[in-house]
């Protein structure tokens, strides 16, 4: 929905997600993290050959490491979090003002300095009583500066006024800490691999 990518289409495995980005053709995602993972990620991993076609699970990337070749790369460290919405008093600092539009079932989140320079943003997509937090991204020369947590606050704010009440996201490493201190939780790892094989592979 955030992304525009088509509906998630259910298969043995979980989920087929035809993203169609250059640099991520199809996102497959494993919904089942019991013993018969390793078995379940072996079999799909074998039915691979269009390059850029991406593996994610719910588990941690070592315990993945073992299913893949050197023909994939692991994407970037991530966490899957949620949290209970709740309403928020949002405070600009001073010198910013924010922007919010929501259209076809997304929200956005822009933050503006004072000359009127892009200086973080942030999207939802709505999903019934649920939402995804994602493209959360504060400018490099507007760091430090409570930017993030009123892009997070005013994207909550405008959720909960469509009727949503749990928040979900996929966290980096460094974002982690970040929602942690605004009272999100971990659910679980959340890693995958790309398929990049080499020319001659």
């Amino acid at each position: 929905m955030s992304r525009g990518a088509p509906k998630p289409v259910d298969v043995d495995w979980g989920l087929r997600i035809d993203v169609g980005q250059r640099t991520q053709v199809v996102r497959h995602v494993l919904l089942d993290a019991d013993a018969d993972a390793d078995g379940t990620a072996r079999r799909l991993i074998g039915t691979i050959t269009e390059p850029t076609t991406c593996i994610k699970a719910f588990l941690p990337q070592d315990v993945m490491d073992p299913w893949f070749s050197s023909a994939w790369e692991p994407t970037e460290p991530c966490y899957l979090m949620a949290v209970d919405l709740r309403p928020s008093r949002v405070h600009a600092p001073a010198g910013y003002t924010a922007t919010v539009d929501t259209a076809n079932g997304v929200t956005y989140v822009r933050i503006l300095s004072a000359d009127g320079e892009l200086a973080a943003c942030g999207q939802t997509g709505l999903a019934g009583t649920a939402c995804v937090f994602d493209q959360i991204v504060t400018e490099p020369a507007h760091q430090r500066r409570g930017l993030g947590t009123m892009v997070m606050d005013t994207l909550a704010d405008a959720a909960i006024e469509h009727g949503v009440s749990t928040g979900i996201l996929g966290a980096t490493v460094q974002g982690r800490a970040l929602y942690e201190a605004l009272g999100w939780k971990v659910l679980s790892p959340l890693n995958g691999f790309v398929y990049q094989p080499s020319p001659r592979e």
